[in-house]
């Protein structure tokens, strides 16, 4: 989750693009808080292990963009 501008989609994508390549963009759902202000975006992939999943988990946790991570 971020504050929905296109800084915080684009930068999610590509954090996405470095550690699984050639994931489906078109799976991509986003959805926006009430107010607008914030948005989330789900995004779908194989794993290929925990160290992948660990490496996405830190790569957006430390983004001054990304605001929550699940």
């Amino acid at each position: 989750m971020g504050r929905r501008e296109a800084a915080f989609r684009a930068h999610v994508l590509a954090v996405m693009e470095r550690h699984a390549p050639g994931f489906d963009r078109a799976a991509v759902t986003e959805r926006d808080s009430r107010k607008g202000t914030y948005q989330s975006l789900t995004v779908t992939i194989t794993a290929t292990g925990e160290t992948q999943l660990r490496a996405i988990f830190l790569d957006l946790k430390t983004s001054p963009l990304v605001h929550m991570v699940l």
